[in-house]
């Protein structure tokens, strides 16, 4: 099997996501690192990029030598990942689409719902897959969820309630640091903080275990530090297409939780519950029944949950193998082979368009508004 070439953009030396990306991309063989403009410092970038193996002719100084150093080679690269700040999202996915290049994204994938609006466009015009990293949807038991979900096991989802709270911003005296600091601040961030930052994981989770969209939502919004500009703690009540009731607590003040993202689905004849602190398990309840604590790698999972499912069972598969999963559905994908169900631009415009929903919401004491997007309205 000949690998994939693929690119990356930012994640570079001392990058907190840039690591994952790459163990992902390079756990099961499909991809080879083969061109890269890992840092905002060219020199830096350049360097970092020849140390993990790239040539020197394919180390960039910055995105843009990348494109124009990319865009004629025979031998062009099947996949770009976007591994940069929130802000230059939009304009790195869209330029390198319109080029002809595959590209996953970071989330958020835009700063606007217009921008996100104009990727969904442009990918569906190029026909060139653009994937957002919603990677928690990848974890073999989350597919296992989906599974049960969309097979009528639990009959009709009724409820469910997802939350993606920590306290690693909760001490005020560290307000000021920068790496915290730029969550909290629209110049950076844009219109929201940790619900765009967290809750909207959270809230593409509920999305695709469901297998519904949200269409309607309520939020209030707090700042509990009182210098954060943007939110640290979010409540969101919304309402899916199909009737479905969600509940979703996002923070970044709760201290004493660490990870702190969980799910639980509740339908007609059972319910599930997941953590991605334990993310082997899947407790499963049917109604009257005991509860069952399903386990990555047995046997009697889907199809889906066990082709993504890499050591036996017992032993754990954590985050980085999570992010490996949607490099080999995207492998799948490029190669025209069957794979999994992919987050895509669809999915990055309308995470983006229910921040700005929920901000609304939030300015106006919790009114329930539309959280679609306008191009999937009615």
């Amino acid at each position: 099997m000949n690998k994939l070439k693929w690119g990356l953009i930012g994640g570079g030396e001392g990058s907190q996501i840039g690591p994952a990306h790459r163990l992902g991309a390079h756990a099961d063989g499909h991809f080879a690192l083969t061109a890269g403009a890992l840092d905002v410092d060219a020199a830096k970038g350049k360097a970092y990029a020849q140390s993990l193996g790239v040539s020197p002719d394919r180390a960039y100084g910055n995105w843009q030598e990348m494109l124009e150093g990319e865009r004629a080679r025979e031998d062009r690269l099947d996949l770009v990942t976007v591994a940069t700040p929130n802000s230059t999202h939009f304009e790195i996915t869209k330029t390198f689409l319109e080029a002809g290049f595959n590209v996953l994204c970071e989330k958020p994938m835009t700063m606007t719902v217009e921008e996100g609006e104009e990727i969904v466009k442009i990918s569906e015009d190029s026909g060139k897959i653009c994937a957002v990293n919603y990677c928690y949807s990848a974890y073999p038991m989350v597919r296992e969820m989906r599974h049960i979900v969309s097979s009528g096991q639990i009959g009709k989802v009724r409820l469910v309630v997802a939350n993606f709270s920590h306290g690693h911003h909760g001490d005020a005296t560290d307000a000021d640091n920068p790496r915290v600091r730029w969550r909290y601040d629209p110049e950076m961030a844009g219109v929201s903080g940790q619900f765009a930052d967290c809750g909207i994981h959270a809230l593409h989770m509920a999305s695709f275990i469901a297998g519904d969209e949200v269409r309607s939502l309520s939020a209030d919004f707090a700042s509990t530090i009182p210098s954060r500009e943007l939110e640290d703690d979010a409540m969101v009540n919304f309402r899916m297409e199909g009737g479905t009731v969600g509940r979703l607590w996002s923070s970044s003040v709760a201290i004493g939780r660490q990870h702190g993202f969980d799910i639980q689905v509740f339908g007609e004849t059972g319910g599930m519950r997941w953590a991605s602190e334990q993310p082997n398990q899947v407790y499963f309840t049917p109604v009257g029944g005991r509860t069952q604590i399903m386990e990555k790698g047995e046997a009697g999972l889907s199809s889906e949950a066990a082709r993504l499912s890499r050591v036996a069972i017992a032993h754990p598969e954590g985050f980085p193998l999570a992010v490996a999963n949607i490099y080999v559905d995207l492998a799948a994908a490029i190669r025209g082979e069957p794979a999994g169900t992919l987050p895509s631009a669809a999915d990055g415009l309308r995470s983006m368009a229910a921040v700005y929903a929920a901000v609304a919401s939030a300015k106006q004491n919790g009114k329930w508004l539309d959280a679609r997007p306008p191009m999937f309205q009615d």
